[in-house]
Parts: structure tokens; C-alpha cells; sequence
């Protein structure tokens, strides 16, 4: 006998009394019962469900037999396999059937059962052991699991559900559902296989799925392999047991303990604690219950003691006393607090009586009088219970809401239940959390962490159940061949990438306007990077730039101030004060580059640049054109006389800038520059910039610009040989070689930089072009003008060609 399981009977005979006691539920009406006990055996199965239908010791199936039982419902059974065996045979009959186990979906499904269900469907369980596992990242795992029809379900269900969460099973067990062992060989073998699987140190969780009965058989063959099993360390595992599996032991194995269970995490049927109960218990004496028949015998097993027969002696200390007391029990012989299945019969009384007074209360305006007596439901059969049953709604005494859903299924979900256990064989279950798929969303799984107790081997800390270390923030998980998915190596982060947590499949990318720390952990916020005026290159290029327009400034000042002056007056005097301002607004111009790039900016400063440099080029052009006109000129019977003067001057350089200004508009009003960030050029910078728009036409510019400085410099080159007295021809082939090679060198310098250099690169350049020309062609006029004014004459001009 499982004592433990007195406390069914316990729990269905202290409902009926209560219901008996309450006229407000079934006045004028006593419920009555009948307890069957089916041995684990399904020919006893079948054999005591006629017996309810049946007082004869003959049977005859489809016939009433001796007096009418007025059975109304039957409760049972505790697994599914009982519970089928009975529904074939009260299925015929439609006597309702309540049942207070657990079944496999499957079941439930493909069998078209009959019965009500008192416990919520075991999905919801399935669904309980994945989030367990999840909320403490338990990866590698085993499972034993009972060698039956059952068993094989549970494991096709749950395997799909531990892949899909990236658990693996470590091992998998299967343990007999009987405990009729053919040989000790097989005993053996078994043990064998069982110890070895758990010798590995990394399997600290085991998921168990049975009932009450495979944990006795497990601790059967753990005990006949070795004696002395709860000592082994191995067992002590983190144990996560089914709601079928209840800590029972039967008499015979009372010396036994479950000191390797300690810290086990349990699901349980929901239950609460009803008041009484345990009153209830406290007050049976054996002598005093007349008409059960089972007392006696779980009396004299579950303490250990026999009856006083009269005609065999006996020792004092063997004989029941009948003051034993129910609470002095260790808990795998009896508990004292409601069990998930005790509260479920309990439950399921209430259900059947609340149902048929719902029949009574329907009956109320039909009622009739036979012999001066109410006979209201002397004539109810079973099958009328059914569709009241199905709508019935009603509070228990603990307060809570119970009712059927369209399955027939009652809700409540799952309790998570934390086993302590004790030197005196006790233990006590400490509630941790709940499994409720019908709660609020949120509330599905509730788990708190403070209360469990573990293992004494794990220290009091949450036990690791992975194949490897895990794998942290810098590092991310890397599949090791042929092996499962769930055992991996740990590579660093590659480049641009981190990983932040524990464990992570992939690292991930930082933002564009991030970075990875050396480490891998973290994406720092990038600076952002431009040519300021406040950097020290910045500072450097302004006050070089400056410089330059004041000394442009100077030069024109100079120029204007001795403008009637034969140095001043030679070559055109205009287009040397055009030149002049375009040279101090190049100058200028490299101001537009500096500073953070906003609208206005880049959409001025490569076309002021390039029309500024046109006009400066078309002057030098126009003046070189010029010199080599006016020598040719001087020739007898001469031509070109016609062709010098401002007319021409003025044209070159007119339509060499119209033809640049020309193509800045058709760039600003096609594809115009804008403001643009550049967040992967440099690791640790966001390069804020002005993007050319169309880089075609940035090179087309560009290129034209080149072209009128190679007709320059070449036509220049041509008239260095001219008479030197106020011929620029030479000082001009000199500014056009420099002003060609800056800008030679510029294009692979400016293709070679980033961020705020290639802007550097494009200012050096600017400066340095028109310093070139500012120095070449100016510095030897100016220099004559303010330090030799004596060559400043007309007579060293005639004097020079004479």
C-alpha cells in the first residue's frame, strides 16, 4: 500500500460530510459514497467498476442487477490508463466521470474521453519545464522518463520545445513502469546505465516524468544496485519532477529517504488549504471509524504496527494502540497539507453536488407528492447530471472560482513546489512560483528565486546545467563539429561588432554613429570630425589665409596707390587689379572650408572657388596673350596691332570665367554639394563633410580650371625669351608651373585623405596656388614700386631697349 494516498479517501470523505452538514447546498438530500481499490491492476480495473454497477457477485453486463445503487458519478482515476479502462465501461452506461490525474493531450485528443477532467491539460506543464529551464539558462539536461505510452508522448512533445529554445538533452533515460524484474542481471545492467548517465558533472539538471510509482521503482533499483545510493554524490542534481510524481513511499520502503531529492523543483496540480482538513485528520481513530476498510490496513502500515488479535500473541511494542497520531508520519508515508490530487476529488464532489441541485432547483416547479412524501429525485439517472455538469460554476470553500471549460478541463494551471528535506526522513514543500497559461499576459510563469533551496553541493548558488562555460560580452558562440548544438567554442568579435551579454549566437552591429571598445562590449558614441577653427590646424590655415588676403590687400593698395606709375601702367592695368581681387578673394575663399559644414557653405565653396580661380587664371592667360601680342605687334607691317588692347583682354577673360560659371550652375542646379556624415570611413570619427553632389562635375571644374592653367603656363613658356624689361611672360611661367603642380599633386592627395585632411588638402592647395601667383608675378613689381622707385621710370624703360 502507498500510505500516502490514504489521504484521496481522506479528502472525498471530508467533502461529503461537508456537503451533508450544509443544507444550504443539497437540503433533504445525503450523498453517500463507495471506495474501490483496483490494486494497480486493469483486470481489477474492470472488476470493480461492475462491482459498482452490481451488488451480485455474478455479473451480467447490460442488465441492471439487485437494487438500484442511485449512483450519480464516479471519481477516478489516478492516471490515464486506469481512467480509460474505467470510461469503457461507464461510457455505456453515460455515468459521469471525474478524474483528478493528468493525461497527455494526445489522449485526450485521439480517445474522445468521456470524462471531466478535475486538473488543468498537461501542456501547460510542458510549456512550465521549457521557461524553467530558460530563466536559468539550463542547457544541457537529461530526462528520465517512464517506459510506456505516456513517456513516449511526453518525450515527442518536449523535444521539439527544448530545440526551439536551444536546450539539449544530455542523456535520456527510460525506467520501467513495473517493478516485476525478470533477472538481477537486469537489475544491474540497468543500474549501470543509470549511474554512468549520471557521472557526468555537467548534467546537473534531470527532468523526471512517471508517476508516484516509477520514483518507487527508481529508488527499488537505485537500492538494489547499491545500498548505500543517497550517499552518492552524483545523484545530487537539481530534480525536476512532473505533477504525477508525488514523494511516496509504501510501508515496506519506510526506512528510506529521499535525502538525494533535496532542493528538487516539483510542479504540482494547483491546490489550496482548506479549512478543516487537517483537523479533519488530526481527530481519526481507528477504532472509531466503523465500515472503512481500509483504515486498519493503512493503520498497520503506515505506523508499523498490527491490530490485537486475541488468539496470537503479541508484542506490546507491535500492537496499534490507536493513539498514533497522523502528523507524527514522515512526509513519503503521509502528509498533513491538501495534496494536488486530494483538492482535486475535493473539488470534484462540490462539482457533482452543485450539479445536481442545480437538477433539484430545475425541479422545484414539477415536483410531486407520492405518499405525503417529496420524491424529487428518486427517479435522477446519470446521464441527466451531464449537461448540468457541464455549465456548473461554483466557489469552493477556499474561495476560488472553479468551472469547466469546452474541453471539459478545469483551469488553475501549475504550482512550483521547492523540496526541503530533513535528517528525520520529512521534508516540506516551499511554493516558488506558478504555471498558468490562461493568466494575464506576463503572469503565464511566475518564478521567485530567493526561497529555493539547492543541493548543499552547489553552495547555496544557482547550479550551472551547461556542456561549456558560457561565453561573455566580447565573445560570441561558435558551433564545435559534430557535436550537438548546445556544446560550442567562444571566438572573439570581429571587427565593428560586440557582444554585450552572456552567451550571444552573433555579435551584433554597433550604430553607424558608434564604435566597439577595444573589448568588444560596448559601442562608444564617435566624435564628430571636421576642419573647426578652433583646432590648432584650423587655427593655422585661418591665419595663413589672412595673411595672404592682407598681403594681396597690401599689393592692390600698392598698385592703386601708383597706378600712373610705367610698371603699373604696362600690361593692362585692369586686369592686374582683376587679378589682384581675384587672388585676395581666393584667398578668402579657403575660409568656405573650414568650420562645420552646414547648407549655405557647401553649396558656395566649390563653385566660388572655381569661379574665383577661372577669373585669376583668365587674367594671367589675358596678360600673358598680351605680352606676347604687343612684341608681335612691334613689327614692321604687322597685323596683330589691331588685335591689342582691352577689347581683347577683356574678352579672354570674360568668356574663359563664363564658360566656369556656366558649368558651377549647371552643377548647383543638377546635383548640388550638401552636408553629408561618413560614419565608416574612421573607426572612432563620424566625418562630417560636404559631399560633392556630382563628383563628375567637381572633376569637370576642376578639369577646365587645369586646362587654362596648361594653355597659360605653355604660352607663357613660349614668351619667356621676350625683352625682360617689364615682361611678365617669364614671371608667369614660373606662378604656372607652381599653380600646376599644386594642383597635380592635388588629386591623389585629396583621393588619399579622409575626413578633415582631404578639406586640409584642398585649402593647402588653394593657398599655395594663389601664393604662387601672388609671389611670381607680384613680389618683383612690388619690390620695385616701394623699394626701387628709381627703375619705376620711363627712361629705364627706353634705356633698356636701347
Amino acid at each position: 500500500m502507498v500510505t500516502k494516498f490514504y489521504q484521496h479517501i481522506m479528502a472525498l470523505v471530508f467533502a461529503i460530510n461537508e456537503i451533508n452538514k450544509n443544507p444550504k447546498i443539497l437540503p433533504n438530500v445525503t450523498l453517500g459514497f463507495h471506495i474501490y481499490d483496483n490494486y494497480y491492476d486493469m483486470k481489477m480495473t474492470y472488476r470493480t467498476t461492475l462491482d459498482m454497477l452490481c451488488k451480485l457477485h455474478r455479473y451480467f453486463p447490460n442488465y441492471e442487477c439487485d437494487t438500484h445503487k442511485n449512483l450519480a458519478a464516479v471519481i477516478g482515476g489516478y492516471n490515464s490508463e486506469v481512467s480509460f479502462r474505467m470510461s469503457d465501461i461507464l461510457s455505456l452506461y453515460k455515468i459521469p466521470q471525474l478524474t483528478y490525474g493528468l493525461f497527455a493531450p494526445k489522449d485526450r485528443e485521439t480517445k474522445q474521453s468521456p470524462f471531466y477532467s478535475m486538473v488543468p491539460n498537461e501542456a501547460q506543464q510542458y510549456m512550465g519545464i521549457i521557461w524553467l529551464l530558460e530563466h536559468f539558462k539550463w542547457t544541457w539536461v537529461g530526462l528520465f522518463v517512464v517506459d510506456d505510452d505516456s513517456g513516449e508522448f511526453f518525450l515527442q512533445a518536449l523535444e521539439p520545445l527544448l530545440s526551439q529554445s536551444e536546450i539539449c538533452l544530455a542523456l535520456m533515460q527510460k525506467l520501467p513502469n513495473s517493478d516485476n524484474w525478470n533477472s538481477l542481471d537486469s537489475v544491474i545492467n540497468l543500474f549501470l546505465r543509470i549511474y554512468l548517465s549520471l557521472g557526468d558533472n555537467k548534467v546537473n539538471t534531470i527532468i523526471f516524468y512517471g508517476d508516484s510509482m516509477t520514483l518507487i521503482i527508481f529508488n527499488s533499483l537505485m537500492f538494489l544496485g547499491n545500498p548505500n545510493y543517497t550517499e552518492n554524490a552524483s545523484l545530487r542534481k537539481v530534480w525536476i519532477m512532473t505533477s504525477q510524481v508525488d514523494f511516496a513511499l509504501t510501508g515496506l520502503h519506510r526506512a528510506w529517504d529521499f535525502q538525494f531529492f533535496h532542493g528538487t523543483i516539483a510542479f504540482t496540480i494547483h491546490s489550496n488549504e482548506i479549512q478543516g482538513f487537517q483537523n479533519f485528520l488530526q481527530d481519526i481513530k481507528p477504532y472509531q471509524e466503523q465500515g472503512n476498510g481500509f483504515l486498519k490496513d493503512f493503520w498497520e502500515q503506515a505506523f508499523d504496527c498490527v491490530y490485537p488479535n486475541l488468539q496470537e500473541p503479541m508484542k506490546d511494542n507491535e500492537t496499534c494502540s490507536g493513539e498514533e497520531r497522523l502528523e507524527s508520519l514522515p512526509g513519503p508515508l503521509f502528509e498533513m497539507h491538501m495534496s494536488g490530487h486530494s483538492y482535486s476529488i475535493y473539488n470534484a464532489i462540490y462539482a457533482v453536488a452543485h450539479a445536481i441541485r442545480s437538477i433539484y432547483s430545475s425541479r422545484c416547479n414539477r415536483r410531486t407528492t407520492i405518499r405525503g412524501q417529496i420524491a424529487e429525485l428518486q427517479d435522477l439517472q446519470p446521464w441527466q447530471i451531464h449537461s448540468f455538469l457541464q455549465g456548473i460554476e461554483f466557489n469552493n470553500s477556499a474561495g476560488e472560482r472553479l468551472s469547466f471549460n469546452d474541453k471539459r478541463e478545469m483551469g488553475g494551471g501549475f504550482d512550483i513546489m521547492n523540496l526541503v528535506t530533513f535528517p528525520n526522513k520529512s521534508f516540506q514543500r516551499v511554493k516558488i512560483g506558478r504555471v498558468n497559461l490562461n493568466a494575464p499576459e506576463g503572469e503565464e510563469f511566475i518564478i521567485h528565486e530567493n526561497p529555493i533551496v539547492w543541493q548543499t553541493s552547489f553552495n547555496q548558488g544557482i547550479p550551472l546545467s551547461v556542456c561549456n562555460g558560457n561565453c561573455y560580452p566580447g565573445y560570441q558562440k561558435k558551433k564545435m563539429e559534430g557535436k550537438a548544438f548546445c556544446c560550442y567554442d567562444c571566438s572573439p568579435c570581429p571587427d565593428g561588432k560586440i557582444s554585450n551579454a552572456l552567451d550571444m549566437d552573433d555579435c551584433i552591429q554597433c550604430p553607424r554613429d558608434k564604435y566597439p571598445s577595444k573589448d568588444h562590449q560596448r559601442c562608444i558614441l564617435k566624435t564628430i570630425s571636421f576642419l573647426s577653427f578652433e583646432e590648432p590646424l584650423g587655427i593655422s590655415l585661418v591665419l595663413v589665409a589672412v595673411s595672404f588676403s592682407l598681403a594681396t590687400g597690401l599689393v592692390l593698395a600698392t598698385f592703386i596707390k601708383h597706378k600712373e606709375t610705367p610698371i603699373v601702367k604696362a600690361n593692362n592695368r585692369d586686369i592686374t587689379y582683376i587679378l589682384l581681387i581675384s587672388l585676395l578673394l581666393c584667398f578668402l575663399s579657403a575660409l568656405l572650408f573650414i568650420g562645420q559644414p552646414r547648407k549655405a557653405t557647401c553649396f558656395l565653396r566649390q563653385a566660388a572657388f572655381g569661379i574665383i580661380f577661372s577669373v585669376a587664371v583668365s587674367c594671367v592667360l589675358a596678360k600673358t596673350i598680351t605680352v606676347v601680342l604687343a612684341f608681335m605687334a612691334t613689327k614692321p607691317g604687322s597685323t596683330i596691332r589691331k588685335w591689342v588692347g582691352k577689347r581683347t583682354t577683356n574678352s579672354i577673360v570674360l568668356s574663359c570665367s563664363l564658360i566656369q560659371a556656366g558649368l558651377c550652375s549647371l552643377w548647383l542646379a543638377t546635383f548640388p554639394p550638401f552636408p553629408d556624415r561618413h560614419t565608416q570611413s574612421l573607426t572612432a570619427e563620424v566625418i562630417v563633410e560636404c559631399n560633392e553632389g556630382s563628383i563628375t562635375m567637381f572633376y569637370i571644374v576642376l578639369g577646365y580650371l587645369g586646362l587654362l592653367s596648361l594653355i597659360s603656363l605653355i604660352v607663357a613658356f613660349f614668351a619667356r625669351k621676350l625683352p625682360n624689361s617689364f615682361n611678365e611672360a617669364k614671371f608667369i611661367t614660373f606662378s604656372m608651373l607652381i599653380f600646376c603642380s599644386v594642383w597635380l599633386s592635388f588629386v591623389p592627395s585629396y583621393l588619399s585623405t579622409k575626413g578633415k585632411y582631404t578639406v586640409a588638402v584642398e585649402i593647402f592647395s588653394i593657398l599655395s596656388s594663389s601664393a604662387g601667383l601672388l609671389g611670381c608675378i607680384f613680389s618683383p613689381k612690388f619690390y620695385i614700386i616701394v623699394v626701387r622707385p628709381d627703375l619705376n621710370r620711363r627712361e629705364e624703360l627706353i634705356r633698356s631697349k636701347n
